[in-house]
């Protein structure tokens, strides 16, 4: 599908580029070893190449892509390790970021969840494939809800490996809505300035998402000894 981009859209060409090419990596759209051609990405953007090699310049410095020889650039192999330690990490700083916002809530907060817990409640009802886009914007309400600067930079910083996570888990028959209606409990708990139970449903939530990536990490695993 061509896309044309003009230049006074809010964001910059080459940071489109960036950005669009991310989401396709994040989601699925490309695996680990498939080439991405400069010529064959502008053709596709409608843009020149140049935002195209800028774009694949910082996926590499970030560690989604890779430049093989004979092959040129191609998607990264995220290993399973790098993953599972993104787990870890957000098993204490998710939960500290809920921790802190229980305890700092404040009236404007509360009504930021209480639209958001009405909004996601309808969602719920919905489709699953409408729930993609709202993980993170979730995730960013509830580390904003903490008011600490400095876990929500650190957080940020992993929201790609998040994401990337999420959707690998999502391939698990019902996981969506079940992260979901976690999502939708932590808030509330979060909205009752309840820190225990908050934390209590932040762990619980983490470790489902880190159940539902391994389950389908050994379905890939599972494939692949079939095929061989």
């Amino acid at each position: 599908m061509e896309r044309t981009w003009e230049e006074n859209n809010l964001l910059s060409i080459r940071e489109h580029a960036y950005l669009y090419l991310k989401k396709l990596i994040l989601e699925g759209e490309y695996q680990a070893g498939d080439r991405l051609v400069e010529r064959e990405l502008a053709a596709k953007l409608n843009i020149s190449r140049t935002p195209i090699r800028e774009a694949l310049f910082r996926l590499e410095s970030q560690g989604f892509v890779k430049t093989a020889p004979r092959k040129g650039v191609v998607i990264s192999n995220i290993s399973e390790d790098e993953v599972l330690e993104v787990f870890t990490i957000l098993s204490s700083l998710e939960v500290l970021a809920v921790k802190l916002a229980a305890q700092r809530m404040d009236s404007g907060i509360q009504k930021e969840l209480d639209l958001k817990i009405k909004e996601l409640m309808e969602l719920s009802e919905q489709d699953e494939e409408n729930f993609n886009s709202e993980h993170i914007q979730m995730n960013r309400l509830i580390n904003k809800a903490s008011k600490s600067p400095k876990l929500y930079e650190i957080l940020s910083g992993l929201i790609d490996f998040i994401h990337m996570a999420a959707n690998m888990g999502y391939e698990t028959p019902g996981r969506r809505k079940e992260s979901l209606k976690e999502h939708i409990d932590i808030m509330k708990a979060l909205r009752d300035k309840d820190a225990e139970i908050a934390e209590y449903l932040m762990r619980i939530h983490i470790e489902n998402s880190k159940k539902a990536y391994m389950a389908y990490v050994n379905r890939i695993k599972k494939r692949g000894a079939v095929k061989s």
